[in-house]
């Protein structure tokens, strides 16, 4: 039985599969890019966003209603920190009952972003600088990165950093001033 398999497999399922691999893939032309929603989150300044569209846009969904807040999103996808109270006692711990695989996209999307994006290096120093381990910056940024993309994603328009900068400057962020100095020094 196994052997017929084996046979199987070799003479007719791995000639298919080869020559569906041999195929070239045409790119998603504009149009269908942007009713698909990819385009929000794969800008061209940020090569980083190529790799993780496909996941970011899973775990968004097509549904714009599912996600009436960006808490509900944070917490649906297990960046957002747990509180238990009970008595007197209280801790905060990150959330088990989770999809893992778009809880890790999301962190390692947000940790590519340090690299590409002056505002997540800014607040990723920032957060180290608080006395926040690597891997616990990264999560605060990837919850920051979801608030955003979530707005972006409800308003249907792309990231733009340019914006946020002066979102931050509106508001008086303290972010703001950490940019300018790893701006300075980075000249």
């Amino acid at each position: 039985m196994f052997y017929r398999i084996a046979v199987m497999l070799k003479k007719v399922v791995c000639p298919r599969f080869l020559r569906f691999l041999s195929v070239p893939v045409s790119p998603v032309p504009p149009e269908k890019r942007e009713k698909r929603g990819l385009s929000r989150f794969s800008r061209p300044s940020f090569p980083y966003f190529l790799t993780f569209a496909p996941r970011l846009l899973a775990a968004f969904g097509s549904d714009r209603e599912r996600w009436p807040d960006a808490a509900s999103l944070q917490q649906y996808l297990g960046v957002a920190p747990v509180t238990e109270r009970s008595g007197n006692k209280h801790w905060v711990h990150w959330r088990w009952a989770c999809p893992k695989f778009l809880r890790q996209s999301v962190v390692e999307w947000a940790g590519m972003s340090v690299r590409y994006s002056v505002r997540a290096a800014a607040h990723y120093q920032q957060q180290r600088e608080r006395g926040k381990g690597h891997h616990a910056a990264i999560r605060a940024l990837a919850f920051k990165w979801l608030r955003i993309l979530h707005r972006c994603w409800k308003d249907r328009k792309p990231y733009d950093e340019a914006v946020y900068l002066k979102a931050l400057q509106k508001s008086g962020s303290p972010l703001l001033a950490a940019i300018a100095g790893a701006t300075a020094a980075a000249k």
